[in-house]
């Protein structure tokens, strides 16, 4: 019985050292004797006071910059600190420590209070929203009435803000349009007489033949070029003035005659009965009008002849592109019945009209046609290169915020801040965006989650309106 009566009092002693014990460290208090017990000398500290909400991210352990999605652990093995939604609902950068202890909360005037979920909506006294969350104070000094927002590191690992530096570089991109193969204007060369004339006989050429400047296309007889040849040899036989050889002469360029002829006639003095008709140019034959012993009239056509060695490429740019298609620009052709071959050329001529129909401008592009492989009226896709060769100011066209009737970048101010700055945009092209105002090389824009900076910064502004004299202590 007594063995059983001293085991129920060391029980009871046990139970009241661990309540005692409790209670200690839930209040901080020192508990003598643990030594004793355990062998070891514990500190016990209030506990800290926890968040509410979701956890969003995770903090080094020391208050270091160093911040996680997941939990992990430092290098030494300590786990990082949680971080709750209602510890870290602001974009505003928090003061360091040292700071706050050499300038007391006490010492700053609370200008008001704003919502803790960024809502627009301030108080001049603290209050709870509803969800009970504490509104957030504003002291002075913090907003600063300017545009620049800062935001926190977390938060800026959290939404993936991303800066790059300003550059200078070309900016540019492809028009594409239709087009068609055309000959050069320049290099097509008719026959034809300048005088009634008998066709004798005429070469064995056809329409689509390769012809060479000089070779053979006709005979024919001409009965004024037989008399201009004959005043011509009178006056070469008689040893007229060389102004009367040199007028005879002229007669037979102005019938046509090449000099080929006329250094015949002159060096055999006889006037043949039928003149030989050379080709003007090299060529391919597109028209062949005569026939043997047909009559020619004055300034009919017997043949027609074009040189396809350089053709032209006429496309139809519409109206909206117009502005940014210059000459000289470079073009790329390339046509359905030749797959894998492009052909390069540049923008010789854009046509000064606008087609009422189509609402596009034709420009010309000349290319070489090696091979004679492009022929006359062909369908092409032209791409024609845009922009300047000089540099220009530009940012990535995610850096650009387009609200309609202004465009916006932020600016990273560095250290956490960020100021929106309007721009006057430009050329478009290649991922990038001309920047003809607002900003210059060498300042860093933001690139990614720019959106939802620009947004604290118009609730910025928007808190700003609201937080009326009677609402501000």
């Amino acid at each position: 019985m007594k063995r059983i009566v001293l085991t129920g009092l060391a029980f009871a002693a046990v139970v009241a050292a661990g309540i005692g014990g409790n209670l200690a460290g839930v209040r901080g208090l020192p508990v003598p004797g643990v030594r004793a017990w355990f062998g070891v000398e514990p500190t016990l500290a209030a506990a800290e006071s926890a968040g509410t909400g979701m956890v969003i991210y995770y903090q080094d352990p020391d208050g270091k910059p160093f911040y996680s999605a997941t939990p992990r652990q430092t290098e030494d093995g300590r786990a990082f600190r949680a971080v709750r939604a209602s510890e870290d609902v602001s974009f505003e950068v928090k003061p360091p420590a040292r700071a706050e202890a050499t300038v007391p909360a006490s010492a700053r005037r609370i200008l008001y209070y704003r919502n803790p979920m960024g809502l627009p909506d301030t108080s001049p006294k603290p209050k709870k929203d509803s969800m009970g969350m504490d509104y957030i104070p504003v002291y002075e000094g913090e907003d600063d009435g300017g545009s620049v927002v800062k935001v926190s590191p977390g938060r800026l690992q959290r939404t993936g803000v991303r800066s790059e530096v300003v550059e200078r570089r070309t900016v540019g991109r492809l028009v594409r349009v239709p087009g068609t193969v055309q000959l050069d204007e320049r290099r097509i060369s008719v026959v034809a007489t300048r005088s009634e004339a008998f066709v004798n006989d005429v070469a064995n050429v056809t329409t689509g033949d390769q012809v060479t400047k000089g070779q053979v296309l006709l005979r024919l007889y001409s009965p004024d070029i037989a008399a201009a040849g004959a005043q011509f040899l009178t006056d070469l036989s008689i040893g007229g003035r060389d102004g009367a050889v040199g007028g005879a002469r002229q007669r037979l360029e102005n019938l046509g005659l090449s000099s080929r002829v006329i250094g015949e006639i002159e060096r055999t003095r006889k006037v043949p009965l039928s003149v030989t008709w050379h080709a003007p140019r090299d060529g391919i034959v597109l028209e062949r009008n005569v026939v043997d012993g047909m009559k020619a009239a004055p300034g009919e056509v017997l043949f027609r002849i074009a040189d396809i060695s350089s053709v032209w490429v006429l496309a139809d740019v519409p109206e909206f592109d117009f502005g940014v298609v210059r000459l000289g620009a470079p073009a790329t052709i390339q046509v359905r019945s030749l797959p894998g071959r492009s052909f390069e050329g540049h923008v010789s001529l854009i046509y000064p009209q606008v087609g009422e129909a189509t609402r596009a401008t034709r420009v010309r592009i000349e290319i070489a046609n090696p091979g004679g492989v492009l022929l006359p009226n062909m369908y092409a896709d032209v791409e024609i290169g845009t922009g300047g060769v000089t540099p220009v100011v530009a940012v990535p066209d995610d850096a650009i915020i387009d609200a309609g009737t202004r465009q916006v970048v932020i600016l990273d101010r560095g250290e956490g801040r960020f100021e929106p700055r309007v721009v006057k945009v430009g050329l478009r092209g290649g991922g990038f965006t001309e920047i003809r105002e607002g900003i210059a090389a060498g300042d860093r824009v933001v690139v990614a989650a720019n959106f939802l900076i620009d947004a604290e910064s118009n609730l910025k502004a928007a808190l700003r309106s609201l937080a009326t004299p009677e609402a501000q202590p």
